[in-house]
């Protein structure tokens, strides 16, 4: 660690977070301790700007503490934990310092006082471990009590002790976020835990919310091909959408969560208890029929996404426009033609937009003079 770590993480903080967390380390006073840890600090040693901001506080009252900053703020009292709303609207946590331990594995954890070495202690890869402390002048230290500095060089994803993903399995999932999303390797410890992951699974309802935020990560393809690269594929359906929609992104196109989530029930044997799993709602098994059928949706929608990756041989369907232009006058007999050739799609009998014109075609050589009625 260089004597300059500090003030490097410290400028890479936006200006007024910086003035916020001095804020925050005058309110606490010289007896407390402030500071910033978990992936922001990750963030800032990568060399990124974070957005999120998570504040653990020693020896001082958190709601107390919370108010004092004059912010919007909810009090949780279960933890003695604030969430603030910074003025530019994003969400800050300002948490107590803690220890956890867990009585039942898979459950929300109990947790009593601790110190700051303490609460990175408790945390669930080393990486996510480190914490830079402020003071009313600036930054103070960096803290690293379990390797996490050394891991991040090597870009190693490691638990912090052996028994850290039976306690909370939702930590596999949570992992395989971080590693897909930062390019980070798994360490052996981790993989040797994947089994003991898997078997609490289904008694572990933050999973699910996890895999469920999977869906919105920058490439939710790479985290399912991480979880299987490491032994967890079970965890959810084999879904190639899901990488082709990355490649999408990739491209600098717009993919939303829906689509996603839409690709990953198309590759489910179960798609309804799958949506109901996750908690996702109507709308990616709606916008999943809508891309499967035969309606025409325009270029760059979400329909016409996932219809070029579900449905490679499906063509686009010849709109009214393209009716017009074949000799039917605007009008009635515009949606009769559109319905007749629906129908022949039902049927298996058009498999080309070049078997549509010649259908229409047929359609109107069936009235006298060329008409349709």
């Amino acid at each position: 660690m260089t004597t300059d770590l500090p003030a490097a993480l410290w400028e890479h903080l936006r200006p007024d977070d910086r003035t916020w967390l001095r804020s925050l380390a005058g309110h606490a006073g010289p007896a407390a301790r402030v500071a910033l840890v978990g992936g922001a600090v990750r963030d800032a040693l990568l060399g990124q700007h974070p957005l999120d901001l998570d504040v653990v506080v020693e020896g001082t009252d958190v709601e107390a503490l919370a108010r004092a900053t004059g912010l919007p703020l909810t009090f949780h009292p279960a933890f003695r934990n604030a969430t603030v709303t910074l003025p530019d609207g994003r969400s800050a946590d300002l948490v107590r310092a803690r220890r956890e331990s867990y009585p039942v594995a898979g459950q929300n954890p109990v947790p009593a006082p601790g110190t700051l070495e303490d609460d990175l202690r408790r945390r669930d890869f080393s990486v996510n471990a480190l914490a830079l402390t402020a003071w009313p002048t600036g930054p103070g230290e960096v803290l690293d009590v379990v390797g996490g500095l050394d891991d991040l060089h090597a870009r190693t994803l490691r638990p912090l002790h052996e028994k850290s993903l039976h306690e909370d399995a939702s930590r596999l999932v949570r992992g395989a976020r971080l590693a897909a999303r930062l390019e980070l390797s798994a360490h052996p410890d981790l993989l040797a835990q994947v089994p003991d992951a898997l078997a609490l699974a289904d008694r572990t309802p933050r999973l699910w919310a996890e895999l469920k935020l999977m869906l919105s990560e920058p490439r939710p393809g790479a985290v399912l091909r991480t979880l299987r690269a490491w032994g967890a594929g079970s965890l959810l359906p084999e879904a190639p959408g899901l990488e082709a929609l990355d490649a999408l992104r990739a491209q600098d196109m717009d993919v939303t969560f829906q689509p996603y989530a839409a690709a990953l029930l198309h590759a489910s044997s179960d798609p309804a208890f799958l949506a109901a799993r996750l908690e996702l709602g109507d709308r990616p098994a709606a916008l999943l029929a809508r891309a499967l059928s035969d309606t025409f949706f325009p270029e760059g929608t979400p329909e016409r996404q996932l219809r070029a990756l579900l449905r490679p041989e499906a063509y686009v369907p010849l709109t009214g426009r393209d009716v017009v232009a074949l000799g039917i006058p605007p009008g009635p007999q515009v949606g009769e033609a559109l319905a007749h050739l629906a129908r022949l799609r039902q049927d298996g009998a058009l498999h080309s937009a070049d078997d549509e014109r010649e259908a229409l075609r047929s359609y109107l050589d069936s009235y006298p003079s060329g008409k349709c009625p």
